[in-house]
C-alpha cells in the first residue's frame, strides 16, 4: 500500500521518471560543477586509451569501472555540497565536515583511478 503513495508511480512509469531524473542530474552536474566537467573530460580521454591498455575484457571492465566510480563519487559529493548549501550557507562545523568528507571521498576515488591505471600502464610498457 505504501508504494501507491510514491510520487513517481509504479512499474515502467517509475523507470521512465527515474531515468528522466537521472538525466536532469547529469545535466545539472555538467552545467554547475567544474570538477564534474574536468573528470568527464578525463573519462573521454582515457576511455579510448582503455581499449589499447587492457589485456583482457575483465581488465578493460576494471579500467572503465574506476572511471565510473570516480564520476559516481563526484556526483555524490556535489549532491552533498548542494544540499548543505540549501540548508544554510552560513559557516558551520558540521557543514564544513560534510563537505570535507565528500571531498575526501573524491580524492580516494581519484586515487583508485591513478593506482589501477598506473599499474596497468606500467604492465603494458614494461
Amino acid at each position: 500500500m505504501k508504494d501507491v503513495l510514491k510520487p513517481n508511480g509504479l512499474g515502467l512509469k517509475r523507470v521512465f521518471k527515474a531515468t528522466y531524473c537521472s538525466y536532469l542530474g547529469f545535466k545539472a552536474a555538467f552545467k554547475e560543477e567544474v570538477a564534474f566537467r574536468q573528470e568527464l573530460l578525463l573519462c573521454i580521454i582515457l576511455l579510448p586509451l582503455s581499449f589499447w591498455l587492457a589485456s583482457s575484457l575483465l581488465h578493460w571492465a576494471l579500467l572503465v569501472s574506476t572511471l565510473l566510480i570516480m564520476l559516481i563519487v563526484e556526483l555524490l559529493n556535489s549532491a552533498i555540497e548542494a544540499l548543505t548549501d540549501r540548508v544554510s550557507t552560513e559557516r558551520h562545523v558540521l557543514s564544513g565536515r560534510a563537505k570535507d568528507m565528500g571531498s575526501a571521498a573524491v580524492t580516494l576515488a581519484l586515487s583508485i583511478v591513478v593506482i589501477i591505471w598506473g599499474i596497468s600502464l606500467y604492465i603494458k610498457i614494461v
